[in-house]
């Protein structure tokens, strides 16, 4: 990832949320993100049936996720595969509008039929799940979380993630040893900064 990407991205997501009217402390609706970028985001199962992704997976497990399109026209649109959990469902749309929201450059354009879809390079992958996660569990709701003491498992119930995304986040933020510190010095009360 580039130098400093990780601070840029959350600054980012932070700006998105307030641009929004989301508040700090609660992740942005990814409808409002895609409504924002004037991109649909379309459930496959809508394209074709439910039963060929489900085949899909049983042949070649997490081959679907998403993808961004461009239709005729310019119009983008993000399929996704509904056959996923809920919180994977929402960390797979993140992750492509994050694609969107940094501008990534595409490498190539593959076709599928007569859509084509876009894809990046590794570094661009890895950022956008970074940004994917700053939009789904910011910061600032992530000190909350865990100056509550709540798992990773109640994180991702509450907040409507993947348990690994939850556990992923408050681990890379630096959120648990921030916690951690503040709780080891009982002559200073945990504030979390604003």
């Amino acid at each position: 990832m580039r130098r400093s990407f990780k601070a840029q991205a959350e600054r980012l997501a932070a700006g998105l949320r307030r641009e929004l009217g989301f508040s700090d402390d609660h992740p942005v609706a990814l409808e409002a993100v895609a409504a924002h970028l004037d991109v649909h985001l379309l459930a496959a199962d809508e394209l074709v049936p439910r039963r060929r992704l489900e085949e899909l997976d049983r042949l070649q497990p997490d081959a679907f996720s998403a993808g961004t399109f461009r239709l005729p026209g310019g119009r983008r649109v993000v399929i996704y595969n509904p056959t996923h959990a809920r919180g994977r469902v929402r960390s797979d749309q993140a992750h492509e509008l994050a694609h969107l929201l940094l501008d990534h450059d595409v490498r190539s354009i593959e076709r599928v039929g007569t859509l084509r879809f876009l894809t990046c390079d590794a570094e661009q992958e890895e950022e956008a799940d970074w940004l994917a996660g700053c939009l789904l569990l910011p910061r600032p709701l992530l000190l909350k979380a865990a100056g509550q003491r709540m798992s990773p498992a109640e994180v991702a119930g509450t907040y409507g993630t993947s348990e690994a995304m939850a556990r992923f986040r408050l681990n890379a933020s630096g959120v648990l040893v921030q916690i951690g510190r503040a709780q080891a010095a009982p002559h200073r009360p945990f504030q979390p900064r604003r």
